[in-house]
């Protein structure tokens, strides 16, 4: 039965004989697994003996694993909502990459002090490692989870999400949406219906997903212990997504009804900060693995998406100028101006409709700005990264300072 067929009265009564539902084990899950060990070596060639384990049956489902820095304003607030949306609190585990303020204090007040850990300044990828491995998630349980510390859930998100995961799949991402609160935030909820009604259902379709997002990533166990976290890339959810990609380790699952919500910037010079972070460590994961170079449709798909800012940048500083001076008007722009408002005014629309969101349309000039503001720091770190050789690794220590807010709206 889907959760589609049943009536909002029932849905409450549904869920919960869903949580307790365990789903008998086929013929080839009790077909005991198949290890090979090392014993010795003869000569040059290693030999290996054969190990049998059994597939335990009682083996979790799902797992959440949240690594955080200083992270007192929101923690709380994104914990309870992962509770409330399906998830157990004794499934749920947080590493505190040595914050300074309340963060470890607020984890363990929520979910008990053995699933939170305290670790060494790391950064956020080498902190999911070692959580991973200090809480032995991988054997533990068949998918895990990872989100940010600043985010939050819709209504039965876990619950879907357990639903729906395939193991025919490496991984798999929900749909994400901007939490309400600042002008910024509105700005987004025009980029992130955009992306996920358009490019990341045909990405989906296409096996095309160019980057698994940190407010709703998922893994099944055994490829989370193949890719690399801590990949000295700013953006270690783009690497690892190309790292599935270049692996071949498996296809991407698109779960569009499985919506998280993710706390955007305040100010424009803090979202002028996080798109370059974003920007610089896209440019570092396309370098690194050496993207547009290979034929693959992942590949070709991020060199569609890097060839159409720059056909922007063409139109606007190239081709509109060339025709006002060949015609001697400059009626040209005007109305080339004129054209891309009218549309631009026509997709926020259609987004204010789909997302529910009227109050999107107050912010109609500065998504108009956005737009721009966005391409000149795609560009700038194309630059940098790309073209200079700057950049080509970071530590990927983050840091939240300033920038976290408590959020008025729960969800």
């Amino acid at each position: 039965m889907s959760t589609t067929s049943i009536s909002r009265g029932n849905y409450s009564s549904y869920v919960a004989e869903r949580r307790n539902y365990q789903r008998p084990m086929s013929y080839a899950q009790m077909m005991p697994r198949r290890l090979y060990v090392s014993v010795g070596r003869v000569g040059h060639v290693e030999v290996l003996a054969e190990k049998t384990e059994a597939l335990s049956p009682s083996r979790g489902k799902l797992a959440l694993l949240i690594a955080g820095h200083n992270e007192e304003l929101v923690i709380e607030q994104t914990l309870r909502s992962a509770i409330k949306s399906g998830m157990r609190p004794q499934d749920i585990f947080v590493v505190d990459d040595n914050s300074d303020d309340a963060t470890q204090e607020i984890a363990i007040s929520v979910i008990g002090k053995d699933n939170v850990l305290k670790v060494d300044r790391s950064g956020k990828g080498l902190a999911l490692t070692k959580g991973a491995a200090h809480f032995n998630l991988t054997e533990r349980y068949q998918w895990i989870h990872i989100a940010d510390a600043d985010g939050g859930f819709a209504t039965a998100y876990f619950d879907i999400f357990r639903d729906r995961l395939d193991p025919r799949y490496a991984a798999a991402t929900g749909y994400i949406r901007s939490l309400p609160g600042s002008t910024i935030g509105q700005y987004r909820v025009y980029e992130y219906t955009l992306g996920m009604e358009i490019h990341r259902r045909f990405q989906a379709m296409t096996h095309t997903v160019s980057v698994i997002p940190g407010p709703t990533s998922c893994f099944r166990a055994d490829i989370f212990q193949r890719v690399n976290f801590a990949n000295k890339c700013i953006t270690e959810d783009f690497d690892v997504t190309l790292q599935i990609h270049r692996q071949k380790l498996g296809k991407i699952q698109f779960i569009p009804d499985a919506v998280a919500y993710t706390q955007d910037p305040l100010t424009l010079g803090d979202f002028t900060k996080q798109i370059t972070r974003w920007n610089r460590g896209i440019m570092q994961g396309i370098r690194r693995h050496r993207v547009g170079l290979k034929a693959s449709r992942v590949d070709a798909y991020l060199s569609y998406q890097i060839l159409q800012n720059f056909m922007l940048l063409f139109n606007y500083a190239v081709m509109l100028p060339y025709m006002a001076v060949t015609r001697q008007s400059m009626d040209v722009i005007a109305m080339a101006f004129l054209l891309d408002v009218a549309i631009l005014f026509g997709i926020v629309m259609a987004i204010v409709m789909k997302s529910g969101r009227k109050d999107i349309l107050s912010a109609f000039p500065q998504i108009y700005i956005m737009r721009f503001v966005t391409l000149y720091i795609f560009l700038k770190e194309f630059m940098n990264v790309m073209v200079l050789g700057k950049y080509r690794v970071t530590e990927g220590i983050w840091g939240t300072a300033g920038r976290r807010f408590k959020n008025p709206v729960t969800v």
